[in-house]
Order: structure tokens, then sequence, then C-alpha cells
């Protein structure tokens, strides 16, 4: 039966924390428990706690021991700069004010226009004008359905664009003023909680059998390495993690309570790697190009009429600001903002791009190294992103950028050839092999301990045969098929934002 600590995440007291701040945020157990007087075991314990809610990650040491690195200040992983949260907040607070203002805006000054309009069209015809409309019509309530959605629509609902529309029962569609709100602010974002963050994660830790390193997270997230390195950190002390140091000194992540199922053998299906996640370009406003022509038309038509009936009657001070100032500045806005936050997306969608850049590029170089370490050329690395990113305009020196940070992350091999560099990444397979290996001999999915790879009562010939042991261990590492760990990097596929919040298939799970 296997040791590891596996007690539940905890808030660490201060003395833990002031201990940390005195070691300068790098310590090992004992250098906790030499500073607090805490059993070693507790020590641990709030050490891997500290790991969920603090930025910092594991190190090994050249003895093969383990460190613990955080961020000397101890900086809490949901922190956010006093700055970023005042626009933040500034930003929410003018967002629904505005939603309020157009509430009554568009709409209400939309009718009065219309109204207007067919008055003036109709007083040469009839000198009562319109006549006035007495009553509730049918008509109102297509319109007041119109405007507010369906039965099935959730008021508390969120609007993620049309894509997302789409795939909701026709009844549940969202209402027309949430497309509005989309046209001027952009679609909502998904807020996604950490365990939502975390399933995919979760799942591939259980289709891995319990084991996992940072290179293997990379493959499924696209991360940078330090990002990865820190990641793990948090996901041992969130889900229980037991880090080990392989014999190759190697840090390999075990977590024996996700492989305990009250169904028997834990099978999970293996999620989709960081190349066949790719993001979509943020669109601007999320609807569909009819909708989108549908709201510019209504507000273009309150712009209008507030410039040819409301401006020019200065001599009447209620038509004037009441029909002219206020509706004419409204309706500027209204396009003025969109129009603003284009410029803004035009970075995002840039950043986007260069992550899906990366996720390519781990494709490629970890199907080139896992199986028999080949060179990856960076003519190969070009000719893959822009066969993969068709229709788009991708940089060529943005994907030698990217294929360069990889290298300098992964310590590759680099050779210069009369078309330029080539790469190679031995360390990916010896992170895939060492993480294999340990799968072998815990067999979490088996809950038993593996055989014993060191012990202090070793004689010389005990010892010895150890040593003809571990050379065994790297011809049976040369020999592994890791291939089953690597869907096919030509394999490219997108996923939309809002799939993160969407429940999942317990199926896959």
């Amino acid at each position: 039966m296997l040791d590891p600590i596996t007690a539940a995440p905890h808030r660490p007291d201060s003395t833990v924390i002031s201990a940390l701040r005195g070691l300068q945020g790098r310590a090992t157990v004992g250098d906790v428990v030499s500073a607090t007087g805490l059993p070693d075991h507790e020590a641990e314990v709030a050490l891997r706690s500290l790991l969920e809610t603090h930025r910092g990650h594991l190190e090994v040491s050249d003895s093969g021991d383990l460190l613990y690195r955080f961020d000397p200040t101890l900086i809490e992983r949901d922190a956010e700069p006093f700055r970023a949260r005042f626009r933040r907040v500034a930003w929410s607070a003018f967002k629904v004010g505005f939603k309020i203002w157009t509430a009554v805006m568009l709409v209400v000054y939309f009718v009065v226009f219309v109204l207007i309009l067919i008055a003036l069209m109709t007083a040469n015809r009839d000198g009562r004008g319109s006549g006035g409309r007495r009553g509730f019509s049918l008509g109102d309530f297509f319109i007041l359905h119109w405007l507010l959605g369906g039965r099935g629509w959730d008021r508390r609902g969120l609007y993620y664009g049309d894509r997302h529309a789409r795939r909701l029962p026709k009844d549940a569609r969202p209402p027309f003023y949430k497309k509005v709100f989309a046209f001027i602010f952009g679609p909502e974002e998904p807020r996604p909680t950490q365990l939502q963050k975390d399933r995919t994660v979760v799942q591939l830790i259980r289709a891995r059998k319990g084991i996992l390193t940072s290179s293997e997270l990379i493959e499924h997230t696209g991360l940078p390495i330090d990002d990865a390195v820190e990641e793990m950190g948090r996901l041992t002390g969130a889900y229980g993690g037991d880090p080990r140091v392989s014999d190759a000194g190697e840090v390999v992540y075990a977590f024996p309570e996700l492989m305990r199922s009250a169904h028997g053998e834990v099978r999970a299906r293996e999620p989709e790697p960081a190349w066949m996640r790719l993001e979509y370009p943020k669109k601007l406003t999320g609807n569909s190009g009819g909708a989108n022509v549908g709201i510019g038309a209504m507000n273009g038509f309150n712009l209008a009429m507030a410039s040819v009936i409301g401006l020019p009657s200065s001599f009447d001070p209620v038509t004037f600001y009441g029909l002219g100032v206020v509706p004419f500045t409204y309706s500027s806005l209204f396009f003025a903002i969109p129009i603003v936050r284009s410029l803004t997306l035009a970075g995002e969608n840039r950043a986007r791009m260069r992550r899906n850049v990366r996720r390519l590029l781990v494709g490629l170089v970890y199907s080139r190294s896992v199986g028999t370490s080949q060179w990856v050329a960076a003519g190969d690395a070009i000719r893959h992103v822009t066969r993969a990113l068709d229709g788009q305009q991708v940089p060529p020196k943005m994907i030698l950028a990217e294929l360069e940070r990889l290298a300098a992350e992964f310590d590759a091999e680099v050779e210069a050839e009369d078309e330029g560099f080539t790469y190679r990444f031995p360390a990916i397979r010896e992170t895939f092999v060492e993480a294999e290996l340990m799968r072998r001999r815990l067999k979490l999915q088996d809950q038993r301990l593996g055989r014993i790879v060191y012990a202090t009562s070793d004689t010389a010939a005990e010892a010895s045969r150890r040593d003809l042991a571990a050379f065994d261990r790297e011809l049976e590492g040369a020999r592994l098929d890791l291939s089953r760990y690597l869907p096919s990097h030509t394999r490219v596929g997108y996923e939309e934002d809002f799939e993160v919040v969407m429940d999942p298939d317990p199926a896959r799970m």
C-alpha cells in the first residue's frame, strides 16, 4: 500500500508562511521543520497546501532531494494588482450603467422616432394624424417575445455568442437585448471555476494511470515550461499529489487518490492534446451578420432622426435635448465603443494566434521526439503551422520565435543547416520514459507498491544487482512504445471558449 500524503489541502498557518519568508521562499521539508518545530508530516502537508494557494513549484537538487520554491513575497495565486482590479471594476460599472441606458434608449427612442415618422407621413392625409393607439394588441406580445427571448431562456444566463446560441434549444435562444449588449461590449466571456478548468487535467491524470510530468502537462495545455512546473505544484496541493524523483532525476507526480473508484478499475479516455484544442479568433460582437445589421440599422435610424428632427429644433429646448442631444450622444457612443474595442481586439487575437502556433509546434516537436528523437527543421515548422492555420496570416518570424522558445525550454540540441537551424529534443522522450517506468513501478491502477529500487541495508552484492537492474531499466526505456500517448500532430482541432463551462460528458471521465 502506498503511503503518500493524502490529507485534504488546507491553508497553512502563519508560522509556516513566516518561516518561508525568512528562507527567501526556498526550502526543504527539513528547513521548515527546523524553523517551525512542526513534525515533518505536518510540515510536508503544509507545504503542499501552500502550493495550491500560493505561487510556487517543486525543484530537484543534485542529490535528488525535493525543494519547495515560492515567490519570496509569498504571493497568492489569485492576487490581482490594484490597478488591474480598479480598471476591471471601473469598466464593469460603466458597462452596467450603459446597459441600463441602452435598455431605455435604443428601443424606446426607436419606437418614438418611428411614431413621429409615421405621424409626419400621415399628417397630410389625415388631419387627425395617426388617430392614436389604444390597448395592447397581439403584435405587442410578439415584440416583447422578440426582445426578451423564449420561455426556456434563463434570465440569469450568459450570451457567449451566436455559435453557443445555436447549440441551445430553440425556445431557449438568447433574447434580442443580449445581442444588443454584445454589439456594444462583445459577447460575455466564460468565467470557469478552477474545478471546471481542472476537469480535463484530472481526466488526463486518470487516463495515464495516476502519473504525470510537467512535459506531459505541456502536451495537454501548451503552457510554457515554467508555468507548467508551477501548475504541477498547484495540482499537487489540490489533488493530494505525491512528487517523486525518478532514477534519472526527473520529478514525476503520482496522484493515488485519483485512481481510487467506487466502480472498480479506473478507465478514463485521453483528453484532446493542445494542438487539437486551438483557440478561435475572438469575435467583435459574437452575433450573426444578420443580427449586427439589424441592430446597426436601428441605432443608425435613431442617429439619423436625432440629427434631422431633434438637433435642428434649437428654438425648442425640450425637442432639442430630448429628441436631439441625448439620442445623438447615445447613438454616437453606441457605434464608438465597438470601434475602440476593435483596436484592442487585434492585440488579443494576435496573442491567441501565438498560443495556437505554440500548440501546433508542441504537436510537431513531441511527435518527432517521443518516438526516436528526430530532428525538427525550421522550414518544417513553418510549413506545418501555415498549413494548419490555413487562411490566417501567420508571420514566419512568430513561428521561428516560438520554436526557439521551445528549444530553450527543453535544452534542445541545435545544428545549423543551409536552410536554417534544426532542433532535436531528447529531453522530451526522457521525461515520457521516466513517467512510463514510474507507472509500471507504482501500479497505481492496482494500488500496489512496486519493486524496491534502493535500500540503506544493501550489501555490495545487492548493490551490484541493483546496478544491473538499472542497466536493464535503461534498455527497457529504449524499447518502450509511447506512441499511444501522442495523437497525430497533423490532426488539428479547435475548442470554443465556452466549452470549458459546459457540463462534461460522464462517459469521458
